[in-house]
C-alpha cells in the first residue's frame, strides 16, 4: 500500500505521531548508523516508499543495540497530506517483522517529540529458572541464581526521587547534568504465571547512557547477597561508575511508554535528559 501525497493548493505543515514497537535484538539501536540496521533507519525508508517523498522519522529515546521498545514515540514533520487512517497499515505493509506501528496521529504543530517529554517508563525482565526460556531468551536476561526479591525491592526506594545519577552512567558528554528524577522503582516476582519471573519497572523523567541496565545490574547485585540494600545511598554518593554494580545485558531492556506534557496539561516538568 502507498499513499498518495500530492499537495492540494492550500496544504500546509503536518506534524504526526507514531507509536512504535520492536524487538531491538537484531537493530543497532534506534538511531540511524551508516552500514547499521536501526530501527530509525527501516522506519524512514518505509516512511519514504509510502509518503513518495524523502522522510525523516525523529525519535523520543535513543535505545542502545539489542534494547526494545513497546511504546517508543517517532515524529513525521510534512506537507503533504496524510489520511491517517491507512498511514499505521501502509507502514506495516513496508516494514520487517520485529517492528510494528502501533498508532498515527496527528499532533499541533508545536509538539516537540524529545522536549515534550515528561515520563518514560522502562522494563528490565529477568529469568531465574534452571533453564532458559527459548521462546523468550531474546526478551529477559537468564540468570539462574536464587535472588532475594526483599533486599532488591527494599534498594530500589533508594533510586526514586531526584538525585545525582552519575554512579549509574557509562558515558556522558561534556558538561552532562547527571541529576534526574526517578517516580517510581518497582521490583516484582511473577510472569506468566511463573514465579521465576522477575520484573524491574522504572519510572522517570530522562535517563543516562545505560542508566537502567546499572540499575538492573546493581539490584541484582543486592539480590544476590553482594551488598545489603542501604549501600545504594553509598552509590549514588560516590557519584563514580565504579561504585555501581556490574552492567546488565540489553535483552532483558524495553522502552514501555513515553507521556507527554500535551497528555498531562498539569504537568509543567520538562525532561532532564533522552536516553
Amino acid at each position: 500500500m502507498t499513499i498518495a501525497t500530492e499537495s492540494p493548493a492550500g496544504s500546509g505543515r503536518r506534524k504526526i505521531k507514531l507509536v512504535i514497537a520492536y524487538d531491538g535484538t537484531d537493530y543497532h539501536g534506534w538511531q540511524i548508523q551508516p552500514g547499521l540496521r536501526t530501527a530509525q533507519g527501516v522506519l524512514c525508508r518505509a516512511a519514504a516508499v509510502v509518503l513518495r517523498r524523502p522522510t525523516h522519522v525523529q525519535g523520543a529515546s535513543r535505545t542502545d543495540t539489542g534494547v526494545h521498545a513497546r511504546g517508543q514515540v517517532g515524529l513525521i514533520d510534512t506537507t503533504g497530506p496524510v489520511p491517517l487512517e491507512r498511514l499505521a497499515s501502509a507502514l506495516n505493509d513496508r516494514l520487517p517483522q520485529d517492528i510494528v506501528v502501533l498508532e498515527a496521529r496527528e499532533v499541533g504543530l508545536d509538539f516537540d517529540v524529545m522536549r515534550d517529554v515528561t515520563r518514560k517508563s522502562y522494563r528490565y525482565t529477568i529469568y531465574t529458572g534452571r533453564f532458559r526460556p527459548v521462546h523468550l531468551i531474546r526478551f529477559c536476561w537468564h540468570f539462574p541464581r536464587s535472588l532475594v526479591l526483599e533486599a532488591m525491592q527494599a534498594a530500589a526506594q533508594y533510586l526514586v526521587g531526584v538525585q545525582d545519577f552519575r554512579s549509574f552512567a557509562t558515558r556522558l558528554d561534556q558538561g552532562q547534568d547527571t541529576v534526574r528524577t526517578v517516580f517510581r522503582c518497582a521490583v516484582t516476582r511473577g510472569g506468566a504465571g511463573d514465579t521465576d519471573w522477575i520484573t524491574i519497572d522504572v519510572e522517570g523523567d530522562g535517563f543516562l547512557h545505560h542508566m537502567v541496565r546499572l540499575m538492573a545490574g546493581t539490584l541484582i547485585d543486592i539480590g544476590c547477597g553482594r551488598w545489603p540494600p542501604e549501600h545504594l545511598a553509598d552509590i549514588l554518593a560516590a557519584r563514580t561508575r565504579t561504585a555501581a554494580g556490574h552492567l546488565a545485558p540489553p535483552s532483558g531492556l524495553s522502552l514501555e511508554w513515553i507521556k507527554y506534557r500535551q497528555d498531562d496539561p498539569g504537568s509543567d516538568g520538562a525532561p532532564a535528559g533522552q536516553v
